[in-house]
């Protein structure tokens, strides 16, 4: 069988801005979302491009809110390329019922967003006992959660690896640790804390890859230390893109020039096993 690659963290924003309503979390709309827009069809061109097969599309959730309306649209349209990450308020009343509704638009995990680009400071809710049923829904219906989150959410991150050990969690861009100490990265040892719970993944995005160059620290060094913790099984590469600035291809490069230290069955997990173990709609 020919190696696949998946991407587990493109975004798209639609063109069609009446059909698709802005609602950003935050109350303001991302630069990036609006300075540099992909449409599905954009983003399918960049995948042929690319080699890039099949894809995990996150909701924009600083362009749309928790509407995932688009990312519905773009997984129907393109069932057996595509599957979806959704948003909604966990903390509603109606979080479950809003959960059952995306889940049965083919969209397999869900993102929650408490740190990024329209929020600056983190938020607390992670571990809300509110939120409980929201994760145990995950549980029941089998979805990938996804963290967009600082590292001051980390013990938060913990606390919920530990309440649903059957709920698999994405740490988005890693969650953000400082890496510019460099070997043993002892700055970073709060991530590496979260070895020890086998349901915790780590997504490997353009932050991360530029973190691991930044003052002391080198792929070399820091991506071995990653495998040797966590496991390759559990890290999956995502691009980011377009939020991250450059082209599909250019981030898919700056990956693998980045990862190219590792053993190719490890990098063969990154790039493409671990995000069908994620997202089990993808191997369809």
């Amino acid at each position: 069988m020919t190696a696949i690659t998946i991407d587990i963290h493109p975004h798209i924003t639609a063109s069609d801005t009446k059909r698709y309503t802005l609602a950003p979390l935050g109350g303001h709309q991302s630069d990036w979302s609006r300075t540099r827009p992909v449409t599905v069809e954009h983003l399918i061109a960049a995948m042929v491009e690319t080699g890039v097969q099949k894809a995990a599309i996150v909701q924009a959730s600083t362009c749309y809110g928790h509407d995932n309306s688009y990312v519905a649209d773009a997984v129907a349209a393109n069932p057996k390329r595509f599957t979806g990450v959704f948003s909604v308020d966990v903390l509603a009343p109606d979080a479950t019922e809003r959960m059952r509704f995306w889940y049965g638009k083919r969209l397999t995990g869900m993102r929650l967003f408490t740190f990024g680009s329209t929020m600056s400071e983190q938020a607390h809710w992670l571990d809300d006992a509110a939120s409980y049923p929201a994760w145990e829904c995950a549980s029941e219906l089998g979805l990938s959660i996804c963290l967009q989150m600082s590292a001051k959410a980390i013990p938060q991150a913990a606390n919920m690896a530990e309440r649903f050990p059957t709920v698999n969690i994405i740490l988005d861009h890693c969650a953000r640790p400082v890496l510019d100490d460099g070997s043993p990265y002892t700055a970073a040892a709060s991530l590496f804390s979260l070895a020890r719970y086998p349901n915790i993944y780590l997504k490997l995005t353009p932050r991360i890859f530029a973190e691991a160059r930044r003052g002391k620290a080198t792929p070399e060094t820091f991506f071995p230390r990653l495998v040797s913790e966590f496991g390759a099984s559990r890290l999956a590469w995502g691009s980011n893109y377009p939020s991250s600035e450059g082209t599909l291809p250019a981030l898919l490069k700056i990956a693998r020039t980045s990862l190219a230290c590792l053993p190719k069955a490890d990098q063969e997990w990154i790039f493409a096993k671990t995000a069908l173990v994620l997202y089990p709609a993808l191997a369809d």
